[in-house]
């Protein structure tokens, strides 16, 4: 038995295992994971140590980025929608949306024209309804085949979430938008990035399912660590024996209580994180 037997990890993906944000932004290609952070994941692991990712990214564009990722632990996918096992090729636990979402989805379309939306299916489909200029940049991050669609009726059930895109300096009246709707307390409704937000059933986010999955691993919550930047992620940070960000963290989640801040997701974050953890144990 290792040190870290018993211990989870739980790291967002974009801009805190691997700073992706200039990919995003078409400024260069995809990243490799950093050597120091495989070195130190591959020891976390070795030592008895659980390593996964939960990443609001969907079943196909995460599969596009995992391969020759270290982790032996499920994925938390769709922003907390999903717990799946890689190596069984399974989803573990799902909290995808009601149908009834559609019509909720179609308001907000209405109402703000400019805002495109990205629906994800759990069968390693994706779907885009008024298709703009930011769901051609995710896109290209995601490098992942999108079907355009006329009507959301085209669209499969179940939809695992619903992704809004629009311009940053709109972003937060879109938000306020939809929670000002009566039926917005049936969903969770967090930014994802400055012009991602994300639609999920309510229960269907990180803090949630992260605590879901350390259940089924049977982890302590004092051996649970959770490492993100955004403020999908602040759920899961709470959830944290102690909550970790990267330097590029946004300041809600600098905001979180007692958080520890790491190096920039450019400099290696997960390895500064482990080294304190190994200091720890």
């Amino acid at each position: 038995m290792g040190k870290f037997n018993g211990v989870l990890i739980a790291s967002d993906f974009d801009n805190t295992l691997v700073f992706t944000e200039n990919a995003l932004k078409g400024l260069e290609p995809m990243p490799e994971l950093l050597p120091e952070n495989r070195e130190a994941i591959e020891y976390f692991m070795a030592e008895g140590g659980i390593f996964s990712i939960a990443t609001g990214r969907a079943l196909p564009s995460f599969e596009s980025v995992r391969q020759g990722l270290p982790m032996n632990g499920p994925t938390i996918l769709f922003n907390g929608a999903a717990i799946y096992d890689f190596q069984k090729n399974e989803y573990l636990y799902t909290a995808f949306l009601p149908d009834t979402v559609r019509p909720h989805i179609m308001q907000v379309l209405d109402a703000w024209p400019e805002a495109a939306v990205e629906l994800y299916h759990d069968d390693n489909a994706i779907f885009a309804l008024h298709a703009n200029e930011l769901t051609l940049a995710h896109l290209h991050l995601t490098h992942e085949a999108t079907t355009m669609l006329d009507s959301i009726d085209q669209a499969p059930s179940p939809i695992s979430k619903a992704l809004f895109e629009i311009v940053p300096e709109h972003m937060e009246a879109l938000r306020r938008y939809i929670c000002a709707q009566p039926w917005a307390s049936q969903y969770e409704i967090v930014p994802s990035s400055a012009f991602l937000l994300e639609l999920t059933a309510k229960g269907g986010c990180k803090g949630d399912m992260v605590r879901h999955l350390a259940q089924m691993l049977h982890i302590q919550p004092q051996n649970l660590y959770c490492v993100g930047d955004h403020a999908n992620d602040i759920g899961m940070l709470m959830a944290s024996a102690i909550p970790f960000a990267p330097e590029n963290a946004i300041e809600s989640v600098r905001q979180v209580p007692n958080i520890h801040i790491l190096p920039d997701a450019r400099k290696g974050t997960i390895a500064a994180l482990i080294r304190q953890l190994d200091a720890r144990y």
